[in-house]
Parts: C-alpha cells; sequence; structure tokens
C-alpha cells in the first residue's frame, strides 16, 4: 500500500485550499480516498503506483503542497476513514511530510519506506529500517522529483496546451496529428503548440512516469518482501 499526506505550504498567510484539494483527489484515484487529517493537511491510502504519480505531480503543480508518499503495510481491515488509519506506511508517510518540508529549493516530495512494527519516524526518515528499502525509496524519490520538477516549472501556457493535449490524446506520446487538434481547439498555430510542448517537458514526462511507477513497485516490493 502507499499512504499519501499532502500539507499545503505557508498555510498560515493563505486560504484552506483543502476543501479544494479534496475534490480535485477525488477524481484521480479508483480506490484511494483522501481526507482532512489534521489542519491544512490531508491524507489518503492508494494501492495503485500509478495513481500515486498522479496524485503527486497534481499537487505539486500548483506549488502549494508538500507530498510525502510512505510505502509499505498498513494495518487491515483499512477503518472507513484514513484518519483512524495505522502501520508502518502511515509512519512512513508522516516522515516523509515532514522531510518534503526541509526540501528547501528542491521540489517538496519525498518517499520514505516503513516496514515492522516498531518503525519510529525518525528511525524511517534516516533509512535506517533497511538499505534496500531504502535506496528503493530513494530512486522513486528522485525520479518524481525529476518530473516534479518539470511540472513545477511549466507556465500558464504551457499549461493550457499541455491540459488540451492531455484531453485529447488521453496521456498517451504526442503525434504531429493530436498536436494539430490541440492547435485547433486553442485558436493557436501548431507551430505555436510545438514550442510549448518542447518548452514544457511533457514528452519526457510521460516518458518518465512509467520509470517512476517501476520504481514505486519495486520500492513496494522491497518493504513488502519479508514479515
Amino acid at each position: 500500500m502507499y499512504v499519501m499526506t499532502i500539507d499545503q505550504r505557508g498555510s498560515t498567510g493563505d486560504i484552506d485550499r483543502v476543501p479544494g484539494l479534496l475534490k480535485e483527489l477525488s477524481a484521480l484515484s479508483t480506490a484511494g480516498r483522501f481526507e482532512r487529517s489534521v489542519g491544512d493537511e490531508v491524507q489518503g491510502v492508494v494501492e495503485r503506483a500509478d495513481e500515486v504519480v498522479e496524485i503527486a505531480l497534481h499537487a505539486l503543480r500548483s506549488g502549494r503542497w508538500y507530498v510525502g508518499i510512505g510505502v509499505g503495510e498498513v494495518d487491515l481491515p483499512l477503518p472507513a476513514s484514513p484518519r483512524e488509519g495505522s502501520g508502518p506506511a502511515f509512519v512512513a508517510a508522516r516522515a516523509a511530510v515532514d522531510r518534503a518540508k526541509g526540501a528547501a529549493a528542491h521540489v517538496p516530495l519525498a518517499v520514505v519506506p516503513g516496514r515492522g512494527r516498531r518503525v519510529s519516524a525518525a528511525a524511517a526518515a534516516d533509512g535506517a529500517i533497511g538499505s534496500r528499502e531504502a535506496k528503493a525509496c530513494a530512486n522513486a524519490e528522485a525520479v518524481l522529483r525529476l518530473i516534479g520538477r518539470l511540472v513545477q516549472d511549466r507556465t500558464a501556457a504551457q499549461w493550457k496546451v499541455v491540459d488540451v493535449l492531455r484531453s485529447v490524446r488521453h496521456g498517451t506520446h504526442g503525434t504531429h496529428g493530436t498536436q494539430k487538434i490541440a492547435a485547433r481547439k486553442l485558436g493557436i498555430t501548431e507551430q505555436s503548440v510545438s514550442r510549448a510542448v518542447l518548452r514544457s517537458g511533457w514528452q519526457e514526462e510521460w516518458a518518465a512516469r512509467p520509470a517512476a511507477e517501476l520504481l514505486l513497485t519495486l520500492a513496494h516490493d522491497s518493504t513488502e518482501g519479508e514479515k
């Protein structure tokens, strides 16, 4: 399982953005349920690695959220509310979002492994619960941060093009034909669409997403490998 803890950045000087995020997340996960956990923070359990990637990048897009991903076991059966959940992955998610807050100029995302019933948040954050698990999560985190940088650095104009391309192609690699459709929908030239695609790193993002998903899966398998 993957437990995601997402905390609002600069919340003391901003409006409460949790209700809006919860509405957006409800459309991004087929099985995961997110709720406000405390203050300006949301938490949820997600089963699929591709949905973890989608949710993480969506949260990073606005630059308003810290994203923590805990990987590993959760106590079953899951309660109706994520706030009542427990298990190593929940502990790891807390450690991850705390580490994301210390990322300074880096992309504010962290992936932390959770294993065993006596794993402390400090031990999880320091990678003290096993080199294999820590390495797997570090690799997933590195790729997600690279993609996250592409997402965070896009301009509003580039996002306008990317969003139309995604709606046209449902997230697969771009082709000349889809760019022509996007140009017609936006009322701009195909050359303008091509420039936006190039500068936005959109194709690079979608080429790297499967790698992030694979690394998250490997991290999950590492944390679940030994009982």
